[in-house]
């Protein structure tokens, strides 16, 4: 079967054009924007892509168009294909119906941190033997894809409460029915679809009600709005983590660099890794939590998570340049800015800390979490805004908030000519950003040469 996928370059999408693949498919896609890590995986996997949405990409027409949630009407593309009546379904369905029917899916949902959760589970379990199939909105390093279909009935998937298609305004969570769930933390984001915490909350009840009773649902105690999802009604038997839940850890170094696991009061092991940061603490105990659902002893789990590697573009080291780090991460919201500068700081001390950050996901051109930003960078020395043209706010206002030294640029070169100025070997350079940024880091690291 040809299929098409409008879109394919997201990382939901790109994840899910590499399991039609591998299902047997004739698989292609386009996208407005190709760019790395999702376009070189693609391309290695034989995939053809088309930059932008002509419609003649759709003739001869495919036998499917799988539609992203990043489509809207009056799209070229989608009018196509509502034109000519070409049969088209959301990536969330054609993934439930043809990839996770009949499989133990464990799903992982939440505001921050699914893409490393996600990663860590698969990871031991296919550190365990268990070889699960696994779709992961990023790229983990201990496995090179996001996405395989794997040899058992296991299979972890990110579960994302962003919408399906411009048809479908269910979370796409909603379609995974997962036996095993982790509802990670969640606060108010995606601006753009949902007008405050309560719309969220009911989405994350509809997941909830998905799941079997004889699954479990694993949450921290510590999210006032994951307690109210559960109020809301609940039909699974719940495990929770942290303070005052039946998994707890215990710091050995102030980074999270070492930590001790314990179940119901029981010590079961210590994960040294290299990982920072509390809230990767957090997701390596709900890892374990699920993992010992589906039967891996969480000594095993353990081991598993001391041989993990992080996910591309979460603190990924891009660049080494004169004794200056560069660093490539994900984070576009200030609780996970805020703990990726926390982790960092903890772990080079007093070493001088640069955060570049692009504020791009839709909840960011809307302004949505303005007011939070000030707060979210108080472990950097210094910050760099970037401005771009369709910015809807004025950052410049938040940027005279901060309590560290802070400027905003609007082009690539003016950040560029800013760090040179002021990184001195020893400096840690931190570029956060939810898309390419414009090849920036490339382009910083030459600059530095």
């Amino acid at each position: 079967m040809h299929i098409h996928i409008l879109g394919i370059c997201g990382t939901f999408m790109g994840s899910m054009a590499v399991l039609a693949k591998e299902l047997g498919h004739h698989v292609t896609g386009s996208d407005a924007n190709v760019y790395p890590p999702m376009s070189t995986q693609l391309e290695a996997q034989g995939i053809e892509l088309t930059q932008g949405y002509d419609p003649a990409q759709l003739d001869p027409a495919p036998d499917l168009v799988v539609v992203g949630n990043a489509m809207s009407r009056g799209n070229p593309a989608v009018e196509y294909v509502l034109n000519k009546g070409l049969p088209y379904v959301s990536g969330p369905q054609w993934l439930a119906d043809h990839v996770l029917q009949g499989r133990w899916v464990l799903a992982v949902a939440g505001t921050h941190g699914k893409t490393t959760t996600s990663s860590m589970l698969a990871w031991v379990l296919e550190h365990a033997g268990m070889s699960p199939g696994f779709l992961i909105g990023g790229v983990p390093q201990n496995f090179s894809v996001s996405a395989r279909l794997g040899d058992t009935p296991f299979f972890v998937i990110e579960a994302d409460e962003y919408d399906s298609a411009f048809f479908d305004k269910r979370s796409k969570f909603v379609h995974y029915r997962p036996r095993t769930a982790i509802l990670n933390n969640l606060e108010y984001d995606h601006a753009d679809i949902f007008p405050d915490l309560p719309a969220i909350e009911r989405q994350f009840h509809h997941l909830v009600r998905t799941i079997p009773s004889e699954g479990l649902v694993i949450h921290p105690t510590t999210e006032p709005a994951l307690q109210r999802v559960i109020e809301m009604g609940c039909w699974t038997p719940v495990q929770t983590t942290g303070a005052g839940g039946q998994w707890q850890v215990k710091l050995l170094s102030e980074d999270g660099s070492a930590f001790e696991v314990m179940f119901e009061g029981e010590t079961q092991g210590v994960v040294e890794w290299d990982m920072t940061g509390q809230h990767n603490v957090a997701n390596a105990l709900a890892t374990l939590a699920a993992a010992r659902h589906v039967g891996v002893v969480p000594s095993m789990g353990i081991a598993a998570l001391s041989a993990f590697k992080s996910v591309k573009r979460r603190m990924e080291v891009v660049a080494q340049v004169r004794g200056i780090t560069i660093y490539d991460d994900f984070a576009h919201h200030p609780t996970a800015i805020a703990t990726t500068l926390d982790g960092l700081r903890k772990r080079i001390g007093d070493a001088p800390l640069i955060a570049i950050i692009e504020p791009r996901s839709n909840s960011m051109k809307l302004g949505a979490h303005r007011d939070g930003l000030p707060e979210s960078v108080v472990d950097a020395d210094q910050v760099i805004w970037y401005a771009p043209a369709n910015l809807g706010w004025d950052l410049g206002a938040t940027a005279a908030l901060c309590t560290v030294p802070s400027i905003v640029s609007d082009s690539l070169e003016g950040i560029i000519e800013r760090v040179k100025s002021q990184a001195q070997p020893g400096t840690h350079v931190v570029i956060m950003s939810n898309g390419g940024f414009g090849g920036l880091h490339g382009k910083l690291a030459e600059a530095l040469q």
